[in-house]
């Protein structure tokens, strides 16, 4: 995808669907969107549980799906 092509807005996972894939509610204007993980997230084995605040990756084309590219920290110390 070419960086003019796509936009990066941050949501939130709000339920984890079949192979994997999310569900995500976008902070801007609290659209869901169907998004899957990239490829870097894949191959570090980084979990994404419901909850997770997220960078979703949006194809101009289709606002609708979208790619998970980074996975906020957690607040909490104990996980």
């Amino acid at each position: 995808m070419k960086k003019k092509s796509r936009l990066i807005l941050e949501g939130i996972v709000t339920q984890c669907l079949s192979n994997g894939l999310f569900r995500v509610k976008l902070k801007l204007n609290d659209e869901l969107i169907i998004a899957y993980l990239s490829g870097k997230i894949r191959q570090n084995f980084i979990r994404i549980i419901v909850g997770d605040k997220v960078d979703v990756e949006l194809s101009l084309y289709d606002l609708t799906r979208g790619r998970i590219i980074h996975r906020y920290r957690s607040q909490n110390k104990n996980s």
